[in-house]
């Protein structure tokens, strides 16, 4: 039932090779043409809603998403289901709140958005190293994951050859960044969105056939095969072995939903837009390609246990990343026709393309904010040919370690590199952002204070969780230095990177205060409600 039949690795490997020269071709042809930070940065905001919304989707939802939250509803039922819903609530939230004041604020990086009350060097330089310790753990793992999951379809298992398959794709993602700018990335994340959804609702309507059309009959199906019967569709299955396994379960939604959305690679994309009306309008698009992917990642999952059990999932990947592949596989049979194999074929190249457009917008957003918030910021007046050349060879500077980590990390478990980028986004990201865009006595300490405390809070407390060690699940299922009875450090990081904010702000005294609030009145109406869209 779980294996792959040679004509469908076949196919897949061609189709993974064609998908790989296709996109590399519309990189180039798509990337800018002559030397403009515009055009690199932002694409001209030329993208319409629609097709804007839908890179914010791609984007938004990486292969960590699509494979882990498969995964989690698969293994855990109930559990990975408020999970995924808590991924759309934080894109949901980062469209009411966020979305318009980031763009009017901002003009190519998060470093922008921040300096636009407190200009310095120190705030972009702390702004760019959180955007890089943010998006550097998310990204090894999704090129950690290439290696597992092309070995996985393809049926090879020697390392050296998943070691290649990194490396290779890899230096493909940095081309990507490096030739096709934002709207290069762009136009691979509105086509891989759109494969995935598209590939994702056949295997759901497949599997919805498969049970009379009745979600009932799947989801007690599913908790038949679960192994654990009705706990499998009730709450805590997934922290069950927690010593607070509520707190457990609010501190990981807290950081899904506050840190999700505020990751630098998603933001990003709110510069991309020409208006704030065409902000909202893009917002919809991608919180509606968001809901879509929820429905359909709940019908695999809960199909991927039913039709295979949920202890054949564990044993191929206990992590269970593999659960959305072994549906799509289960949802045709014991015999697969021409095009199943076919329909099979797009599912696999829709998660290939995932990890490669996944990779390429958070190298993308690590290689601008380096070019543009420190390098440029040093020289005052640098020309647009040289902080292009930067940009690109940033994107070489962070894709060639991230690249030599990832395979180095390859053999452990990424769940614990996962959860650290969505607790940096939580804990210092998203205070600085709300703070920074809201409040007016908010102060330069004050946000180094955010960005900075925020960050080392989460960075002690993470290897203290179960995640890094004392389970066998865990990363190093050897070891136990398993202090910090959670599995995420929300509950205590997220109110500390607040509380740095506003200890800091107070510590620089009423006459800094007072100064910021005039300095942010003056720019209110271009924050709040998009009066003038300011450069620099």
């Amino acid at each position: 039932m779980t294996g792959f039949s040679d004509s469908a690795q076949a196919m897949s490997l061609v189709a993974f090779s064609t998908v790989a020269t296709i996109t590399l071709l519309l990189c180039v042809m798509t990337g800018p043409d002559r030397d403009d930070l515009d055009e690199f940065y932002t694409g001209y905001s030329s993208l319409s809603p629609m097709r804007n919304g839908l890179a914010i989707a791609g984007d938004y939802i990486s292969a960590a998403t699509v494979l882990g939250t498969g995964g989690v509803i698969a293994l855990y039922g109930y559990d990975g289901v408020v999970l995924a819903l808590s991924t759309a609530l934080s894109l949901m939230l980062l469209m009411f709140l966020l979305a318009e004041p980031l763009r009017n604020a901002g003009r190519f990086t998060m470093g922008d958005a921040l300096a636009r009350r407190m200009p310095g060097r120190g705030v972009r330089m702390t702004a760019c190293v959180v955007t890089i310790a943010a998006l550097l753990p998310l990204m090894l793992v999704q090129l950690a994951g290439t290696g597992q999951l092309l070995a996985f379809i393809l049926g090879f298992s020697g390392d050296s050859l998943k070691t290649g398959c990194i490396i290779g794709l890899g230096a493909m993602m940095i081309s990507y960044a490096a030739i096709g700018g934002m709207k290069g990335t762009a136009l691979i994340q509105i086509m891989k969105i759109v494969m995935l959804l598209g590939s994702g609702a056949v295997v759901a309507v497949l599997i919805m056939s498969r049970f009379d059309w009745d979600p009932g009959a799947l989801f007690d199906t599913a908790a038949e095969k679960s192994g654990v019967g009705s706990a499998f569709l009730q709450s805590g299955l997934e922290f069950a072995g927690s010593p607070h396994p509520r707190l457990d379960m609010i501190s990981a939604q807290l950081a899904v939903v506050l840190g999700g959305a505020c990751l630098p690679h998603v933001t990003m994309r709110m510069y991309t837009a020409s208006s704030a009306r065409q902000v909202r309008r893009s917002m919809s698009w991608a919180v509606s390609s968001v809901v879509l992917f929820v429905l359909v990642i709940t019908v695999v999952g809960f199909g991927a246990t039913a039709l295979i059990g949920r202890a054949v999932i564990a044993q191929e990947d206990p992590q269970g990343n593999t659960a959305y592949l072994l549906a799509s596989r289960a949802a045709f049979g014991a015999d697969v026709s021409t095009a199943e194999t076919l329909l099979f074929t797009t599912v696999t190249t829709a998660l290939f393309l995932t990890l490669l457009a996944s990779v390429a917008g958070m190298i993308l957003a690590c290689a601008n904010s380096l070019a543009h918030d420190v390098f440029a910021a040093r020289v005052h007046e640098m020309s647009e040919r040289r902080e292009m050349m930067l940009a690109r060879l940033s994107a070489l500077a962070v894709g060639v370690p991230a690249i030599v980590l990832a395979t180095l990390v390859q053999h452990r478990s990424l769940q614990p590199l996962v959860t650290l980028s969505f607790c940096l986004g939580a804990s210092a990201i998203a205070p600085a952002l709300v703070y920074s865009l809201f409040w007016r006595r908010y102060t330069r300490t004050g946000l180094l204070c955010t960005l900075i405390g925020g960050s080392l809070v989460v960075v002690l407390l993470m290897p203290g969780t179960n995640l890094v060690s004392g389970s066998p699940f865990s990363a190093f299922p050897e070891a136990d230095f398993n202090w910090f009875p959670f599995t995420t450090t929300g509950l205590v990081s997220i109110p500390a990177g607040f509380l740095f904010g506003w200890l800091g702000t107070l510590a620089s005294g009423r006459r800094k205060s007072e100064e910021q609030r005039r300095q942010y009145e003056a720019v209110e109406s271009w924050i709040l409600a998009g009066a003038v869209r300011k450069g620099g």
